[in-house]
């Protein structure tokens, strides 16, 4: 009997390593709680995160190690918050890489003086005003056109009219940044309190919901590979 015990011990044992190595530094689900990528990812969109190559660290910790992979333009990334007091983290499109000039007008966004072509934006984008500045940007005038520091790297939402991204907090540190999106596994059409960090109970019910009333799963949005 004690052989047995000492068995399933061991072999629980290297399930439960196994899961960490896998959710430190190879994959890890999210789910969108705000409109900020729509119409790329709409609220209740579940995706599968790769941290190959991007960072590893220790589940359930702050200790992590960013790896050898860096954003390309236009690329979707999620990162750990820059503004004080976040800690949930943030899924936007990376738009100005390390060295590059970054300018918003004329109803578009330019880098390097060439204006970007966009095929996937909703909503025109416009400079904030400085008194919306935060993290990085926090207290200071007109960032606008904007270089962004080397390691770092300029980030917005597709929806241009209703993002908290790189405009507003600066530009974000290659040390935040966690991993892509690689698919949506699953997609439901509840409400936003749903997806919000901590809301176990409002998750649950959308959950159950969807069981009930199929009709709520995106069913055309499933296993879309980015």
């Amino acid at each position: 009997m004690q052989q047995k015990v000492r068995r399933e011990v061991f072999a629980w044992f290297w399930v439960g390593l196994i899961f960490l190595l896998i959710n430190g530094a190879v994959g890890q689900a999210r789910v969108i709680p705000s409109e900020s990528m729509k119409n790329t990812l709409l609220i209740g969109d579940h995706l599968i995160m790769s941290r190959l190559g991007f960072d590893a660290g220790i589940p359930f910790t702050d200790w992590h190690l960013s790896l050898w992979r860096h954003p390309k333009r236009q690329q979707i990334v999620i990162f750990r918050p820059v503004i004080r007091g976040e800690s949930s983290d943030v899924i936007k499109r990376v738009i100005g890489l390390p060295g590059e000039t970054v300018d918003v007008r004329d109803g578009g966004v330019w880098v390097n003086g060439t204006r970007l072509q966009e095929n996937y934006t909703l909503g025109r984008p416009e400079r904030p005003d400085p008194s919306q500045y935060l993290a990085g940007f926090e207290g200071k005038p007109n960032q606008f056109p904007y270089t962004v520091p080397q390691d770092c790297y300029f980030v917005m939402g597709d929806n241009r009219g209703n993002s908290l991204d790189s405009r507003y907090v600066g530009c974000i540190p290659r040390s935040h940044i966690i991993g892509a999106p690689v698919m949506i596994y699953m997609s439901l059409d509840g409400p936003s309190s749903a997806w919000e960090s901590g809301d176990i109970g409002a998750r649950a019910a959308a959950y159950f919901g969807a069981l009930i009333h199929p009709s709520e799963i995106r069913w055309r949005r499933l296993f879309h590979i980015f």
